[in-house]
């Protein structure tokens, strides 16, 4: 089967029905022409996971995956591409030929997304003395996202992140994946990142939506601004403007928004999928249409 027959797609997690890729995925297969391919949002728990990937067959491509399955589907794979192994952490599955049954391969195009979105703040544009490569960072929470933020920060030069997380008792997995990539992070408390956020480069936020509210609400009230030039990446892009990106923007430093990470992740995905290099012009207009959207 070549990428000329009618393929399928779609993207996991649980919830999923907020998922923006559907409408990136699909500007990329009009834009490609690549006539009858189909991506959907399927909402999918850890539970039914096995099930789904072992029903998979040849009419599909692949398959994105969000919360809570980056991890999970480790153990459910034929092959990790080594990126995804050292992250401990796979968002895409790409579904190949194979015997009786297709050859499933994870990856992990967050690193990919998350390195573009800071490019994108840390560039030219980002504002005045905004550092080239940023010498400091702070990352919020300890989940997948966040070991592929460490390995994000890693490839643009820094390697000493400190990690402020909700519980130190469960920063195991971020520590073995940080080893792993020769990463060297500090890990302290949550109540403790405001004066973090206020000293450093670079943050990024992996929290859940909302769950920055709190530090958000902090850093309004508080006097002190962060860096000039300092970037924030919000990965969490629903309410738009989160409450922690708006602050960061109201002291005067740079803030990301969260679907700039998951435009450059997803357009990695497309060129892995299809074979093909990804439409990066029309994906990023479909992500600005429905972003302009009125909510419903």
């Amino acid at each position: 089967m070549s990428t000329h027959d009618p393929r399928r797609a779609a993207v996991l997690g649980h919830p999923v029905a907020h998922s923006l890729s559907p409408r990136l995925h699909r500007a990329a297969y009009a834009a490609l022409g690549l006539d009858g391919w189909a991506y959907d949002a399927i909402d999918t728990t850890e539970e039914a996971l096995p099930g789904f990937l072992a029903a998979l067959d040849g009419t599909w491509a692949g398959l994105s995956l969000t919360m809570p399955l980056k991890q999970t589907v480790i153990p459910l794979l034929d092959h990790v591409e080594p990126l995804a192994a050292v992250v401990g952490a796979v968002n895409t599955v790409l579904v190949q030929p194979g015997g009786a049954r297709p050859v499933l391969t994870g990856a992990n195009t967050d690193v990919h997304g998350l390195v573009a979105a800071l490019s994108e703040g840390l560039g030219p544009g980002a504002g005045a003395g905004a550092p080239a490569v940023p010498r400091s960072a702070v990352v919020l929470g300890a989940g997948a996202t966040a070991a592929s933020t460490l390995a994000a920060l890693a490839e643009l030069g820094c390697t000493a992140p400190v990690v402020h997380v909700r519980s130190l008792g469960r920063t195991g997995g971020l520590a073995r994946a940080a080893h792993r990539m020769g990463v060297e992070p500090v890990f302290r408390p949550l109540d403790e990142a405001l004066r973090a956020l206020q000293g450093a480069d670079v943050v990024v936020s992996t929290l859940p939506p909302r769950a920055a509210d709190d530090l958000a609400a902090a850093l309004a009230a508080d006097a002190a601004a962060p860096r000039a030039g300092a970037v924030l990446l919000d990965v969490a892009y629903d309410p738009r403007p989160t409450a922690l990106h708006a602050a960061w923007a109201a002291r005067g430093g740079v803030a990301v928004p969260g679907e700039r990470m998951l435009l450059h992740q997803a357009v990695e995905q497309v060129r892995l999928m299809t074979g093909r290099p990804a439409p990066l012009a029309a994906m990023d207009a479909a992500l600005a249409a429905v972003l302009d959207e009125p909510a419903a």
